[in-house]
């Protein structure tokens, strides 16, 4: 077999566990999310939530993966009881399912950005809305785009960890954040963009609401990737000495900080013409295209180019994010059923596309392709984000925090730290951490769960 890939440097591991983590949920979602929600309360309550729930969530799968140094099912074998693997098998398959849906919104933002270059989406705005929906009604061009996408991370993914994922890394997540520094400069110079930059940073705290806390809570969850078992199969590629609550804290910070960015770029650009971000998934497909012509219909070019970085900087972030999960279910096919990486690869790879052609066709060409009054696409969605993710990240927390040794888990946990100073500070930082993991978090995310059901 060949030899298991380990990330080069510190550098490497924060840039592609950030990738994975860093996607549309930050460039589209966190946005309309705050806009729904009241802006800037929303943010705080948001970095509040990442504290509680999301680097406590990071690091155990941390623990877990560099632990085992394996794939996730037999990570969560080792680390526990054999019978814990299945938490294992549950991230696979559900990061395989979410790759397979995701390429399809993934292959809309590749259409977009050949669309943008080719100077189709000048218009009015009832074309915008007719170009969207002859597009994704077409039963040829969604499917090729999207089949596109998993191909293209079919490419990084079976070169392997060094080659593939982390020279990947360091090419996208900087151009990623030079894109979005770029738009946000562009967007903050339009008249009247103050406006959004106020929405965005001035918290009214009259809108705090238990609702708002509990979609902040969601957001700071699904934006993390907790539960995709992803975090768990970086980590395995961990060296041993990687400081795991440091890595978690700047991973948790980058993918907060390029959210924040994300709303820098859409908010004063939206205020400025007068739209208010928060319509959903039209917004980046129907309401951002037109805001890009109004915002700078005084320069016509500009508009051009803002266009075409926009939809780069989606393919970049949804590209960092389907590395990540085809590469969950790669390392498992190539280290339990010793295929090479390559034939692991497009074992996903054969998957993904099939799933990703019906889920494309089911919100599209073909309405009955549905499942619970649903179509195929959205039943994926709502199958992974209700039930899936908070189940993996939920038994995550109860495997680790009450069924593994303290003894185990506390010296994962301080590994790295020769210095005694350090290890004094960060003996005291794990009981806080092992508090959070076993009561906090499954109670957080218990919380989300019903409230997605309406419960609360």
């Amino acid at each position: 077999m060949e030899q298991r890939g380990v990330f080069g440097s510190r550098l490497a591991i924060v840039l592609a566990t950030a990738g994975s983590a860093v996607g549309l949920g930050n460039v589209w979602r966190f946005p309309f999310m705050t806009g729904q929600n009241g802006g800037a309360v929303f943010i705080l309550i948001y970095f509040a939530c990442v504290l509680l729930l999301g680097i406590p969530g990071m690091v155990s799968e941390f623990v877990i993966g560099r632990h085992a140094q394996s794939n996730a099912a037999r990570a969560y074998g080792s680390m526990g009881h054999r019978s814990w693997r299945f938490i294992g098998y549950l991230g696979i398959l559900t990061s395989t399912i979410i790759l397979g849906f995701y390429a399809v919104v993934a292959g809309w933002c590749l259409q977009y950005l050949f669309a943008s270059v080719a100077g189709q989406l000048t218009g009015d705005a009832a074309y915008v809305i007719r170009y969207f929906q002859t597009f994704s009604a077409d039963p040829i061009k969604p499917c090729l785009w999207g089949v596109a996408f998993v191909l293209i991370t079919h490419l990084v993914v079976s070169k392997g960890v060094n080659d593939g994922i982390e020279r990947a890394s360091k090419l996208l997540m900087p151009l990623l954040l030079i894109l979005l520094v770029v738009l946000v400069v562009a967007s903050c110079m339009l008249p009247g963009a103050y406006r959004g930059v106020e929405f965005l940073l001035k918290p009214d705290f009259s809108k705090v609401s238990g609702n708002v806390f509990l979609e902040a809570l969601g957001q700071a969850f699904f934006s993390l990737s907790l539960g995709t078992a992803c975090l768990c199969t970086y980590a395995s590629y961990f060296k041993r000495d990687t400081d795991l609550l440091r890595s978690a804290t700047q991973i948790a910070l980058l993918d907060s900080g390029i959210a924040i960015l994300a709303g820098l770029m859409i908010f004063p650009a939206a205020f400025s013409v007068g739209v208010q971000p928060d319509s959903g998934p039209s917004l980046i497909f129907i309401t951002l295209p037109n805001v890009f012509q109004e915002a700078f219909g005084a320069v016509p070019v500009v508009g051009y180019f803002i266009s075409i970085l926009f939809y780069a900087l989606l393919v970049f972030a949804a590209l960092t994010s389907t590395i990540s999960m085809h590469e969950i279910g790669t390392a498992f096919f190539h280290e339990e059923l010793h295929l090479s990486r390559r034939r692991a690869a497009w074992v996903i790879t054969g998957a993904c596309v099939l799933l990703a052609v019906i889920c494309s066709l089911s919100v599209g060409a073909y309405d009955g392709l549905r499942l619970f009054d649903m179509p195929l696409m959205d039943f994926c969605d709502f199958l992974t984000a209700q039930f899936m993710l908070p189940a993996g990240a939920f038994l995550t927390s109860i495997m680790l925090g009450w069924f593994v040794s303290r003894r185990l888990v506390q010296e994962e946990f301080l590994m790295g730290q020769t210095h005694d100073t350090s290890r004094m500070v960060k003996r005291a930082f794990f009981h806080i951490w092992l508090f959070s993991v076993r009561f906090v978090v499954p109670i957080c995310i218990l919380l989300i769960f019903l409230h997605q059901f309406g419960v609360i």
